[in-house]
């Protein structure tokens, strides 16, 4: 399904691809690129495979409309992706200009990348080569700049809400505290906004270094009142003095740190200090999975549509965002490189302190 083309401009070839980390409502947005594309302009649409990989080892697949027409509800990318494949650090070289040559090659007129802060710094980089980019924000970390919400976060976001239900009833079968880990790098966005749905005891993130001694009196009280304590725990928080816990580096990565198992590090500072059994639960790449949520769908398609509106105009070298509840764009260079952090004076943690909730301070 498209209009017709005037024989004399033929239609745009415009290139698709996915970047960093797998996200609930990916294909949502190549959806709705390819089918606003197709059916404005008639363009022909070209899916880059497994990111930037694909342009540095020339694989590439067309899009129509009966190829994205089934994927909306379906998680991951059909794409495929990588967090690792960057054309300016591919083995230790840089490979942008073989990439431009061969985005040259396929003819393509512009390039959508859809992704996180390590995709649209490589975007932005190939922008100011001379291809021309629209960019998507992907993340279910919900911390790219100028940006207030991002697909995928609300689906993490109810993965981990769950979790937290669930753990409370064998804490509370149990007598014991219980310790849940989030995803979320710098940002405690999923931790925050999952422990207050989930009735966290205690919510720790990175913005805000935690004492063990003031997480342990909670634990002491509750124990008396309540038997269980449940505490969910962002895998950038740090003890105060303290820095994060890193599980592993990757080489050629934008972001060669990984996270992870700060959840086991509070479940070995805290157990001295209490009478009660600590476990903990490391959540990983199961905030990642599955299908969005109805409102991640719809606002992943929000998101592939205002691209495609990008494109057709000839508006490049932007990303996508929502501002004020409604979608604009803003320069890939105000973005690359940036995180959105939590405010410490964020209208959530005020709440989270008004009501009770310990967010690791004494």
């Amino acid at each position: 399904m498209s209009q017709t083309t005037d024989s004399q401009n033929p239609a745009p070839r415009i290139g698709v691809l996915t970047g960093g980390g797998d996200c609930p409502g990916l294909n949502a947005v190549i959806r709705a690129v390819t089918k606003s594309l197709i059916y404005q302009c008639g363009a022909e649409v070209i899916g880059v495979e497994d990111g930037f990989l694909g342009l540095i080892e020339h694989r590439v697949r067309p899009l129509d409309w009966r190829s994205v027409s089934d994927i909306l509800a379906t998680g991951g990318t059909v794409l495929g992706t990588s967090n690792t494949a960057s054309p300016f650090a591919w083995h230790g070289q840089d490979v942008s200009q073989a990439v431009l040559a061969y985005a040259r090659e396929l003819g393509l007129q512009a390039l959508v990348a859809i992704g996180g802060d390590g995709t649209m710094t490589m975007a932005h980089g190939l922008a100011q080569r001379g291809l021309p980019v629209v960019g998507v924000p992907k993340t279910i970390d919900n911390d790219i700049a100028h940006n207030e919400r991002s697909f995928g976060f609300d689906t993490a976001v109810a993965t981990v809400t769950e979790a937290l239900e669930r753990v409370q009833t064998t804490g509370q079968s149990h007598g014991r505290v219980m310790i849940v880990e989030t995803m979320g790098r710098y940002a405690g966005w999923i931790a925050l906004e999952a422990g207050m749905a989930g009735a966290a005891d205690v919510i720790l993130i990175p913005e805000l270094p935690y004492s063990v001694e003031a997480i342990a009196a909670v634990c002491r009280e509750r124990s008396r009142a309540r038997r269980c304590t449940v505490i969910c725990i962002a895998e950038g928080a740090a003890v105060a003095g303290g820095g994060m816990t890193i599980e592993r580096t990757v080489a050629d990565s934008p972001d060669p740190l990984r996270l992870g198992g700060v959840g086991h590090v509070l479940r070995a500072q805290l157990q001295p200090l209490i009478e009660a059994e600590v476990r903990a639960t490391v959540l990983g790449h199961v905030q990642r999975g599955g299908s969005p949520t109805p409102f991640d769908r719809v606002l992943a398609t929000q998101y592939g549509n205002a691209a495609a509106q990008l494109v057709l105009r000839g508006e490049y070298n932007r990303m996508v965002t929502l501002q004020h509840g409604a979608m604009t764009s803003v320069d890939l260079a105000s973005v690359a490189g940036r995180n959105r952090t939590v405010p410490t004076d964020h209208p959530l943690l005020v709440c989270a302190r008004q009501i009770g909730v310990c967010l690791g301070q004494g």
